[in-house]
């Protein structure tokens, strides 16, 4: 199995300063505020809706008996807010449209690959 690539605070720090040419340090303080933003509304408990992509807000997790791994003993599992991410529907369309595009061409590129090598 490939590791996919990952695009890192840093990677979208680089596209700030590529777009806007504004200095490192001032499209560092963007993203980090953007971030920023998200982080503190989901803390509050309000919801963070980016149309077009998606949107933030908390779930609320019952708590369980689980256990242990290493023992097996029953442990209790607390009740807890956790951060959840719905993608829009343009998000879910675009992501799917470009996958489908890109295995279609990758399954072209490796018919075209071995049919060349069947007539060398």
């Amino acid at each position: 199995m490939t590791k996919q690539p990952t695009l890192t605070k840093a990677d979208l720090i680089e596209e700030v300063l590529k777009v806007t040419e504004l200095p490192r340090k001032e499209s560092e303080t963007i993203v980090e505020t953007i971030f920023d933003s998200i982080i503190e509304a989901i803390q509050k408990g309000e919801k963070i809706e980016i149309r077009g992509f998606g949107s933030f807000r908390t779930r609320q997790r019952k708590g369980r008996v689980g256990r242990n791994p290493k023992t097996g003993e029953k442990v209790e599992v607390p009740a807890k807010r956790i951060p959840f991410f719905k993608p829009s529907k343009e998000l879910k369309d675009f992501v799917n449209s470009a996958e489908a595009a890109a295995m279609t061409s990758a399954a072209e590129t490796a018919a075209a690959s071995s049919s060349n090598s069947t007539h060398s």
